[in-house]
C-alpha cells in the first residue's frame, strides 16, 4: 500500500503533467532562464490557512533551489490582506508552479475552514465532527489533512483502514447478524485488528445490533432528532454512536446535545469553497 508522502508525490506529479504537458510555452517565451524574483501569497478571505507544508512540498519538487518563507504556518486563523508565504527563485519557476500551489492551497484552506466553522458550532457538547469519503479523487489525503487541520476529525481514509457496514452491505449480506458475524470470520482469517461500524436505518435493526454486539460504532443513519435521542438512551454507552445522513450546519448542534459520539459531514469536502488568496510578484 502506498504510503501518504507517495500518494501526495503522484498526485503533484500528475497535476504538473496535465498543466504543463511539453511545456508552459507562454513563459518560456518571455522569460529569460536566468531570471530571478520573488512572490508572496496574499490572502483575500478571512479563514483557517491549510496547505502551507504540501506548497512547500510543490516548489520543492519542480525546482530544489526555491527558497520558501513561511510566515503563516497550517491551522493559523488568517484575514483579508495577510501575507502567508514569501517564495524566491527563478521567475519560470515562480510562474510555473503558481497555478498548482494555490489550487491546492485554496481547496485545502476553503476545507479547514469549512471544518472549523462546524467545530465551533458543536463547542461545549463533547460531540466531534467526521468527515466522509465524499472527496475530489486523487487529493483525499491532502483533504482529509485540511479536515484535521480545521480541528475535525478523520473518519477513515479509505475501504482498507475501517469496517463499515452500510445498508447496502447489510442487505447484500442477507442481514444485520450475517453481516456482522461474517465480518468477524473474515478479520480472523485474514489476521486484521480493524474497527466495524454498523449503520443502523431504524430501531429494529438497531435493536439486532445491541442483541447480537460484535461492532464498536453505530451510525443512526437519518435519525430525526427526537430519534436519535431515543436511540442513544437506548445503547447507554454500550457502543460509540454517530449521528449521519442530511445534517446541515443547521442542525449539527441539534444532533450534538442529543449525546452523540461523531456527527458526519459530507459538506466538509464535497461541496465547500476555496478560500480566495493569490500569488503575485513583488
Amino acid at each position: 500500500m502506498l504510503s501518504t508522502e507517495e500518494l501526495v508525490d503522484r498526485l503533484i506529479d500528475l497535476s504538473f503533467a496535465e498543466d504543463i504537458g511539453d511545456g508552459d510555452h507562454t513563459t518560456l517565451c518571455c522569460i529569460p532562464a536566468d531570471a530571478m524574483g520573488r512572490s508572496r501569497l496574499i490572502i483575500k478571505e478571512d479563514g483557517i490557512l491549510a496547505g502551507v507544508e504540501v506548497a512547500k512540498e510543490v516548489f520543492r519538487r519542480f525546482d530544489p533551489e526555491m527558497q520558501v518563507e513561511v510566515i503563516m504556518p497550517d491551522g493559523t486563523p488568517v484575514k483579508k490582506g495577510d501575507i502567508a508565504m514569501i517564495v524566491s527563485g527563478r521567475v519560470r519557476s515562480l510562474l510555473q508552479t503558481e497555478r498548482l500551489m494555490l489550487n491546492i492551497m485554496q481547496r485545502m484552506s476553503g476545507i479547514a475552514t469549512m471544518t472549523a466553522r462546524y467545530v465551533k458550532r458543536l463547542e461545549g457538547t463533547g460531540t466531534r465532527v467526521l468527515d466522509t469519503r465524499k472527496t475530489t479523487p486523487g487529493m483525499r489525503m491532502l483533504e482529509k489533512q485540511a479536515v484535521k487541520i480545521g480541528g475535525g476529525c478523520n473518519h477513515r481514509i479509505g475501504l482498507f483502514d475501517m469496517i463499515l457496514l452500510k445498508d447496502n452491505h447489510v442487505d447484500f449480506a442477507g442481514g444485520i447478524i450475517n453481516g456482522i458475524d461474517r465480518c468477524h470470520q473474515y478479520l480472523e482469517e485474514k489476521g486484521l485488528n480493524l474497527k466495524i461500524e454498523i449503520e443502523v436505518r431504524n430501531f429494529d435493526e438497531l435493536q439486532q445490533v445491541l442483541d447480537h454486539g460484535g461492532v464498536d460504532r453505530i451510525m443512526l443513519d437519518n435519525f430525526s432528532v427526537p430519534d436519535t435521542k431515543k436511540a442513544v438512551d437506548i445503547i447507554n454507552h454500550r457502543f460509540e454512536t454517530e449521528s449521519s445522513g442530511g445534517i446541515t450546519f443547521d442542525t449539527i448542534r441539534d444532533y450534538a446535545e442529543q449525546g452523540v459520539d461523531f456527527v458526519s459531514v459530507g459538506a466538509l469536502t464535497h461541496s465547500v469553497k476555496g478560500l480566495d488568496m493569490s500569488f503575485k510578484a513583488f
